[in-house]
């Protein structure tokens, strides 16, 4: 990434300090030069937040947006790996680079996890072996044999997800007879039928599709190696299980899927050919301009095997704009002895990482016509997506207008992103503003029209909570579905807030949506960001912005939570393992993001002065490099709760300059006006006693 200038042709980092401390901020409430004592107290978090500001500024791209590296595991490494061995397309040195980064997220024990510092994981472990067998690593090396033993513990290949399974089908190491099956017929049932594509969310059905070709060719490419050193015994590599008692869901769904492989045999071929055909018209339709398929990397691997088996040639352009697009996803990076690593980003994410950085700048204090914020907000208007996309099956008369998370995503705007955009956007004095009206008003309308029933919000779906998916044999991994959460219907209260729609019914329905679905102990599940810790962070701000006062019982119970959780460094951390298992809410070691969640909170809760909050702003003070950044390998991003984690590289940054920003300067104004109490009420009230 480059450094920006100003316009005037000087650095912005250089001016950065000096903007953050006098462009915007507040006036302190004394006579002029007096420092209070007010001053005195917050003068680290200050300094902190002019240094955060200015290492902010260095790392915006040129053309206004900035995207932090978004790591997830090894298994998109190994899977890049499998699948350019299954189309013929392998590269040593793409292979050798991918395998020093998969060796290097090796644990002690020879397996591999799916988050920093979490337990080995047996599908990871599997895949990541198999990768670097590709790559030329062998049983008997120490590294591969810790793994292998570690695999056969914990029962082999057979125990491993479908989707595993599905890429070892791929090469005759599993039988496409052993796995469940998803007929390519999916396609014609009609959107009302349980079970239609439309039922899953978009991540899930994306993935489907193409997997419906792949499970009606079952194609099976040479192996270069066995792998029976990954069986409990080779000779049964599949012991059979009895099957769950046939009153339940399970046992339903498993018949049901017997039911399958015999239609398999016996399906008419023109029916099938007709549902191939079909389904290959609807992947082709949803590739995106960069070539990928949803900005998203499961996806866009299915879609690349599903088009090959049905003779589409690596010269086509579908193909070859689909292979290109995942090159985009690598990060090259060097080891200390300057060999070449690559690791693969499952996902890219610009949209969310400018906006979430453009609110955090202008809470730090930076002038709202700061050039950064102007291109901040020329980039994002221009990535506004005015096309009806697959939310339109359920809202067929909405009129678009929205932002998605990644540079190229039109078919599947996400309602998260959307509500952050105009958060940001409204806080950045455009040059154009009849243009920032606009794109606002028009997310406005369509987010109100995504409502589901209940009155929350999905991230990309209203209304797509069928129970049926996730009881499917096929899908043992990750949600499939996309219900209302705490914390984007938080973001979609906070920006009709901003708006000044909070008194409007559908706001006050999402206000009762989230004050039903607090969890007992005072905290809110978070759907999208690890865990409590991030949708309390995100309902408590949003429920005082939309005018619940801070005495509130709901509210109260929030701090008392978070203070209760509070770790005795005074930051705040949550293992992901909180997904699994209740007594980790709120408990892990202390991270700059999650401590500025829980700092966001008791902020706008009229905590400012407590010593709760102290504590919090002292760590993250106390925690920031010499540079103004943060230091974070714990993962506190979700994509599937427990199944898919992330560590998204800019949240260290933003999150924690966001909270000082606020610490400093006081809560950003709703609807103009600065609220009661805070560091900018108390200096616009001066300003106006003078």
């Amino acid at each position: 990434m480059t450094a920006t200038t100003d316009g005037s042709g000087g650095p912005v980092r250089a001016r950065a300090a000096a903007d953050s401390e006098t462009a915007s901020a507040p006036a302190p409430a004394g006579r002029p030069g007096e420092r209070t004592a007010a001053d005195e107290r917050t003068g680290p978090a200050r300094r902190a937040v002019s240094r955060a500001v200015d290492h902010l500024l260095a790392r915006q791209d040129a053309e206004g947006w900035w995207k932090g590296d978004l790591e997830t595991n090894v298994t998109m490494d190994a899977e890049d790996l499998l699948l350019r061995q299954f189309l013929g397309i392998g590269d040593r040195a793409v292979t050798e680079a991918s395998a020093r980064f998969i060796r290097g997220r090796q644990r002690a024990d020879g397996t591999w996890a799916t988050f920093y510092g979490g337990p080995g994981e047996l599908s990871a472990t599997v895949e990541a072996y198999v990768a670097l067998r590709l790559a030329g690593d062998l049983p008997g090396d120490p590294h591969m044999a810790r793994a292998a033993a570690w695999v056969r513990e914990q029962g082999g290949i057979a125990a491993t997800r479908v989707f595993t399974r599905i890429w070892l089908a791929l090469f005759g190491w599993w039988r496409w007879e052993d796995l469940p099956v998803v007929p390519p017929e999916l396609i014609f049932l009609p959107k009302w039928f349980p079970l239609n594509i439309y039922d899953f969310g978009c991540w899930a059905r994306q993935t489907i599709v193409p997997l419906t070709v792949v499970s009606a060719r079952r194609p099976v490419r040479p192996a270069p190696f066995a792998l029976d050193e990954l069986h409990t015994d080779p000779l049964l590599p599949n012991p059979p299980r009895p099957l769950a008692p046939a009153n339940s869901w399970e046992g339903f769904f498993q018949r049901a899927d017997r039911a399958l492989h015999r239609y398999h045999r016996v399906a008419p071929r023109r029916v099938r050919e007709s549902a191939i055909a079909a389904a290959s018209r609807w992947i082709v339709e949803r590739q995106e301009n960069d070539g990928c398929w949803g900005g998203i990397q499961p996806p866009a691997v299915y879609s690349l095997i599903a088009l090959h088996l049905l003779g589409y040639d690596l010269g086509h352009p579908v193909m070859r704009a689909g292979i290109e697009s995942l090159d985009r996803f690598a990060i090259w990076e060097k080891t200390e002895t300057g060999a070449p690593v690559r690791m693969i980003e499952a996902c890219q994410s610009p949209v969310w990482d400018t906006c979430l950085a453009t609110v955090a700048l202008a809470d730090a204090g930076l002038a709202p016509d700061h050039p950064a914020l102007v291109r901040a907000a020329d980039w994002m208007l221009g990535e506004e997506i005015v096309r009806p996309g697959d939310w339109a099956v359920r809202r067929p008369g909405l009129a678009p207008g929205g932002w998605a998370f990644e540079f190229h995503n039109d078919n599947y705007p996400d309602i998260d992103d959307t509500a952050e955009v105009v958060l940001a956007l409204r806080r950045v004095a455009h040059p154009d503003p009849a243009r920032v009206d606009a794109a606002v008003a028009r997310a406005g309308r369509w987010t109100l029209g995504m409502q589901s029933r209940d009155g929350g919000w999905g991230a990309f779906d209203a209304d797509n909570t069928s129970p049926f998916p996730n009881r499917l044999p096929f899908c043992d991994f990750g949600e499939v579905i996309d219900p209302p959460s705490a914390d984007v219907t938080a973001h979609v209260l906070e920006m009709l807030a901003y708006e000044g729609r909070a008194r409007t019914p559908r706001a006050r329905r999402a206000v009762d949506w989230l004050l039903s679905h607090q969890e007992p102990d005072g905290a809110w599940f978070g759907r999208w960001g690890v865990n409590y810790v991030y949708g309390t962070g995100s309902v408590v701000p949003a429920l005082v912005a939309a005018g619940i006062p801070a005495a509130h019982p709901a509210l109260r119970r929030a701090v008392d939570w978070l203070r209760s959780v509070q770790n005795p460094d005074g930051g705040w951390g949550e293992d992901l393992r909180s997904y699994d298992h209740g007594a980790w809410a709120g408990q892990g070691s202390s991270t700059p993001s999650q401590t500025a969640w829980a700092l966001l909170a008791l902020l706008a809760a009229g905590e400012r002065e407590s010593e709760s909050a102290e504590r919090g702003v002292r760590w993250l003070v106390e925690a920031q490099r010499d540079d103004g950044g943060w230091d974070e390998p714990y993962f506190t991003g979700t994509g599937f709760p427990w199944d898919f984690s992330i560590n998204y590289h800019l949240y260290r940054q933003v999150f924690p300059l966001t909270a000082l920003g606020r610490y400093v300067h006081g809560e950003p104004p709703v609807g103009g006006v600065p609220r009661a109490g805070t560091p900018r009420a108390v200096a616009v009230t001066a300003r106006q006693g003078s």
